[in-house]
């Protein structure tokens, strides 16, 4: 080989590896440049799941400025297994909260803003609730700073999210404009603006949060080239799967819900499983909040809003079925 040749081949590696050494500089600015956030889990006798949420939150690429769980009043190891990992992440703060307090779904408001108490007077650009019994990859909350710092008119982002048996992907109609509560992510503006989250004793909080967000002008966004995966099924933490499909009826119906839509939720909901019993307790939840007339939660405005959106998507669902297209669930847009 010519001693020219073999300058060349060293002066290409070279340029070679300065190239590979620019994107890595690149890549480590990029991550300097994106958002701070903190996170809060208020967590209830999560003594089977929180280890892995804490471990997928201390293998982050870009790791929260401040993590405060708080241990809503947990009669199990909960508060043991979180101090174990308190010496090595000084980063990560425990609040204990007494036991003796209301169960409702209150209750994790309350235990958020416990935890928002000790993050509120640190500079973040980003508010993150997070829950207690879900896992996701070494990159996942990167990944949605990242969509924060592209876009200054994102006010609350997550991502799909799966169960066993389960996608929000393609099992929802709720589509691309929601982000579900297992992980939301505000950024500061938009919680201040929306006046964080409502304490509603029959649940709902996240919904509100978001839909409230989206009446707002912010943009809501759930992405799915990421999830996270939930280790119990939605509302089945301390009941049957008939009595949680009866509550999101009742759920369904102080939320506002269209009763046009709620009667297609209810056809959809007959062929997953539990089947016809499990489309039977949602619809049966539903009317009995109607005959009861239980208080809604949401003012006209937002109920308004809400059933626009509703009847938008319905008339989108229709028009493919019609068409002999494809529905997509997830991309479904309120717009």
């Amino acid at each position: 080989m010519s001693e020219g040749i073999r300058r060349r081949e060293i002066e290409t590696a070279s340029r070679a590896n300065e190239t590979m050494n620019s994107a890595r500089e690149g890549d480590k600015d990029q991550r300097y440049a994106l958002p701070s956030y903190v996170l809060i889990t208020p967590a209830r006798n999560e003594e089977k799941f929180i280890e892995k949420t804490i471990e997928s939150v201390i293998h982050q690429t870009v790791l929260p400025t401040k993590w405060v769980i708080v241990n809503d009043g947990s009669t199990d190891a909960t508060a043991s297994i979180v101090s174990r990992y308190l010496p090595k992440y000084d980063w990560i703060e425990l609040v204990n909260l007494s036991a003796q307090r209301d169960r409702s779904f209150a209750a994790k408001v309350y235990a958020f803003n416990a935890g928002f108490e000790r993050v509120k007077n640190i500079q973040s650009e980003i508010i993150g609730n997070l829950d207690s019994d879900l896992s996701f990859e070494p990159d996942y909350l990167e990944f949605l700073m990242s969509k924060f710092e592209r876009d200054p008119d994102l006010g609350v982002a997550g991502t799909t999210f799966c169960e066993d048996g389960y996608s929000s992907a393609t099992d929802s109609f709720e589509g691309q404009n929601h982000v579900a509560g297992g992980c939301q992510l505000f950024r500061r503006e938009c919680f201040e603006e929306i006046g964080g989250y409502v304490p509603n004793r029959a649940g709902g909080i996240d919904w509100i949060a978001v839909t409230t967000a989206r009446m707002m002008g912010w943009t809501t966004r759930s992405f799915r080239e990421k999830s996270f995966f939930h280790y119990r099924s939605l509302g089945t933490a301390e009941r049957s799967l008939l009595a949680s499909a009866f509550s999101y009826g009742e759920k369904d119906y102080y939320l506002g819900n269209h009763p046009l839509w709620e009667i297609c939720r209810t056809a959809y909901r007959a062929v997953k499983k539990p089947y016809f019993m499990g489309a039977l307790a949602l619809y049966l939840g539903y009317l009995s909040a109607f005959l009861r007339q239980i208080d809604r939660p949401v003012s006209d405005t937002l109920m308004r809003f809400h059933r626009a959106e509703q009847m938008r998507k319905l008339k989108s669902i229709f028009k493919a079925m019609f068409g002999f297209k494809r529905i997509d669930n997830f991309g479904l847009t309120t717009n």
